[in-house]
């Protein structure tokens, strides 16, 4: 009997030992990408960090959004496929149609309905496109990238912002990272619910006063995540969506799909 019952104990343990180890074992916390200098950065401004993705929507919330589609100041409307890099950008202004990867950096491009086959300028209007997608993306979704690869995180000081929120001001530099690594952010933390309520762009890292601060305000949820757009000064994201997919075709077809707007 005792024989028995040591067999059927250890077919337990070896039954539940299989099965934990083929579940996957869910995200804990908020890791930094690699490529982040953690050593550099301060643990304040870390722990300040932390608590952003938190009032975010957590950090499970973000890796599990989808689809984001968003118009940037009115010229033009982009839709990105987080897990795919799929983006498609649509430019009235010059008739422009970016369909691009910012995986593996390939696309094609439309102007004026006709599709760029000329290989260089393929590679320059792919190029272009990536680029929109880095500036627009990051008027939306910093507060997600504060321990992005090749960012190096400070925390300068306690300030008001412009509005009077008392804040966290962090100080975020860049190396070997994006098409401009010279540029500095700070941005203003608010203490109460720990959300960026403003920032301010230098356009490198030794520059004494910033050419503009901006607003980052007029938060909403979209799915499981917070996101400001149709902020009070007027500039940046607007007419957000987040989605949980998209027809194919968004990114293959030169037709406006009816989820651009503007």
């Amino acid at each position: 009997m005792k024989v028995s019952i040591l067999i059927f104990n250890l077919f337990l343990i070896f039954l539940f030992g299989c099965q934990s180890s083929s579940e996957t074992v869910p995200m804990v916390g908020n890791p930094a990408a690699d490529g982040f200098n953690q050593a550099a950065s301060d643990p304040q401004a870390i722990q300040i960090a932390d608590q952003v993705m938190e009032a975010m929507g957590g950090r499970k919330a973000w890796d599990d959004t989808n689809v984001i589609g968003w118009n940037f100041n009115g010229r033009r409307y982009l839709i990105w496929d987080k897990s795919s890099g799929d983006v498609r950008i649509d430019v009235p202004q010059d008739s422009t149609v970016y369909l691009i990867n910012i995986h593996d950096h390939t696309g094609k491009v439309y102007r004026k309905g006709q599709e760029q086959t000329d290989p260089d300028s393929v590679r320059l209007y792919t190029k272009k496109g990536e680029a929109i997608w880095i500036n627009d993306s990051y008027w939306l979704v910093m507060p997600f990238k504060l321990k992005d690869s090749g960012v190096t995180l400070k925390y300068m000081e306690e300030d008001t912002t412009q509005t009077g929120v008392k804040s966290d001001v962090l100080q975020l530099t860049f190396k070997n990272v994006g098409n401009t690594p010279d540029n500095m952010y700070k941005v203003w933390v608010d203490q109460a619910d720990h959300l960026v309520k403003q920032w301010a762009y230098y356009a490198s890292f030794d520059q004494e006063k910033p050419p503009a601060i901006w607003p980052w305000d007029h938060y909403q949820t979209y799915g499981e995540i917070k996101l400001s757009s149709d902020r009070s000064d007027g500039r940046g994201p607007k007419l957000v969506q987040v989605l949980s997919s998209v027809p194919e075709a968004v990114f293959t077809d030169v037709d406006q799909p009816s989820l651009v707007k503007f």
